[in-house]
C-alpha cells in the first residue's frame, strides 16, 4: 500500500512539528511548510529518520507563495490525504477591542482565517485525488463564542472566524467525499503559549493527528477538543 500524504503548514517548530511527528510515525508521508525555507529543511532534516519529509516555502498570507507551492507539489505527489492548516499568529500584545487598529485586524484574519481557507481552494485539485481527503483547521478555545476575550482581540474574532470557515467549508465539501473539522490543542507550551502553558506539545496535536487518522469520517464540520466535540 502507498503511504498517505499530509501536508502540515508551520509545520517547522510547536504544535506543527508534533503534529508532523505523529503522523510520520503512523506511517504518512509528510509535507511540512514554513514561512523560511531554511526552517523547514531544518526540521525535515530532525524528522528524516521516522520517514519520508518534503519541506516547502510556504506563507499562507500570500496567494503567490501558495500558488508556488502547489506548482512544486504536483511534482512530487499525485495527490494529498490530509491538510493541516495550523500555521497562525498570535499578535495582540497591549491592545484590546477598543484600541487594535485595521491594520492588526486585517494582517491576523490573513494569517489565521483566510490562509486557511485559500489554501484549501489551492489544494482542491490534490485533495479531490485522496480516497479518504480530511482538512483539519488548528483552532482555539479563543474562537468558542463563550472564549471570546475584549484583551486578545484579534486572535479570538481570526479563530472564530476561522470556525465558521470550517463550517461552510465541511458543508461545500461534503459532495466530494472531503471532510474537515477544527480543532483546540489547548494551551500548549510552544512559542505562542510561553513556558508556563500545562500542554507539552503533543498533547496538543494529538487531536489533529487523531482527526486525520482515525477519526470516523461520518464527523465533519465540528469542533473538537480532546477528541470530543465541543461547542461553537
Amino acid at each position: 500500500m502507498e503511504s498517505k500524504i499530509a501536508l502540515v503548514t508551520g509545520g517547522n517548530r510547536g504544535i506543527g512539528f508534533a503534529i508532523a511527528q505523529g503522523l510520520l510515525q503512523k506511517g504518512y508521508e509528510v509535507i511540512i511548510t514554513s514561512r523560511s525555507l531554511d526552517k523547514a529543511k531544518q526540521a525535515a532534516s530532525k524528522l528524516q529518520a521516522l520517514g519520508k519529509v518534503i519541506p516547502i516555502e510556504l506563507d499562507t498570507t500570500e496567494d503567490n507563495s501558495i500558488k508556488q507551492a502547489v506548482e512544486s507539489l504536483h511534482k512530487q505527489v499525485n495527490r494529498l490525504d490530509v491538510l493541516i492548516n495550523n500555521a497562525g499568529i498570535y499578535p495582540d500584545k497591549g491592545v484590546n477591542i477598543l484600541t487594535i487598529d485595521r491594520e492588526l485586524l486585517d494582517s491576523t484574519f490573513n494569517a489565521n482565517t483566510f490562509g486557511a481557507i485559500r489554501m484549501v481552494q489551492a489544494f482542491l485539485p490534490l485533495l479531490e485525488k485522496s480516497q479518504d481527503a480530511r482538512v483539519i483547521n488548528v483552532s482555539s478555545g479563543y474562537g468558542e463564542i463563550n472564549g471570546l476575550s475584549a484583551d486578545v482581540p484579534s486572535y479570538c474574532l481570526s479563530k472564530l472566524a476561522l470556525n465558521g470557515a470550517t463550517i461552510m467549508l465541511a458543508q461545500a465539501l461534503h459532495s466530494k467525499g472531503i471532510i474537515v473539522n477544527a480543532m483546540c490543542p489547548g494551551w500548549v507550551r510552544t512559542d505562542m503559549g510561553g513556558t508556563s502553558a500545562p500542554r507539552s506539545p503533543e498533547q496538543g496535536a494529538d487531536t489533529a493527528i487523531w482527526l486525520a487518522t482515525e477519526a470516523p469520517r461520518k464527523e465533519t464540520g465540528k469542533f473538537w477538543r480532546n477528541r470530543k466535540v465541543i461547542s461553537y
